[in-house]
């Protein structure tokens, strides 16, 4: 009887925080930006993006920030199978703009998709998404389709490569045998 109560738990509540899957198209999402201005991520329709779910008050979060910059610098302007260029779309589950836009300077995230309605865990988006651990984010292509759910840095890069336009080089190749 105990192990059925603790299955019944385990599927009741997503406890991965990974309700979308490879292939669905993910929920838009509207919310306001840093300096108050309405951002829509159906506008980056056409672009890679990583929608990126995270807060100023998390140490994991934080820590792979630097990785997620070094990736958007390196692949911002790349063209891709099934998008023209990447970007990232922060959303944060602080509470606070103060705090939110001190970590985005601080860590030096230089995209302009940044977006909160300062609810924390009660974030409209976190909620449609079904997040309910940080940091928690999703690849899209160009047509707004999951093609990788919470890539990691490594795995985030190997993600892009795999679905830039240009054919791969020696280097490519040595990377993707090494990994």
């Amino acid at each position: 009887m105990r192990y059925i109560v603790i299955l019944l738990i385990f599927f009741t509540f997503n406890l991965s925080g990974q309700d979308l899957k490879v292939g669905d198209t993910v929920p838009d999402i509207t919310m306001e930006g840093l300096n108050g201005q309405i951002i829509k991520l159906s506008s980056l329709r056409g672009k890679v993006v990583l929608v990126d779910f995270w807060a100023s008050w998390c140490k994991p979060c934080r820590k792979e920030n630097p990785e997620i910059v070094k990736i958007y610098e390196e692949y911002q302007d790349q063209e891709f199978k099934n998008g023209n260029g990447f970007t990232v779309f922060s959303v944060s589950l602080d509470m606070k703009h103060a705090a939110w836009e001190k970590a985005v300077t601080a860590d030096n995230l230089t995209w302009k998709y940044h977006v909160s309605d300062l609810k924390g865990w009660d974030n409209a988006a976190a909620r449609e998404y079904g997040v309910s651990a940080i940091p928690q984010s999703y690849l899209i292509d160009g047509n707004g389709r999951v093609i990788a759910v919470n890539p990691r840095g490594g795995e985030l890069e190997k993600e892009l490569r795999k679905f830039r336009k240009r054919g791969i080089s020696l280097f490519d190749f040595l990377w993707f045998s090494e990994n």
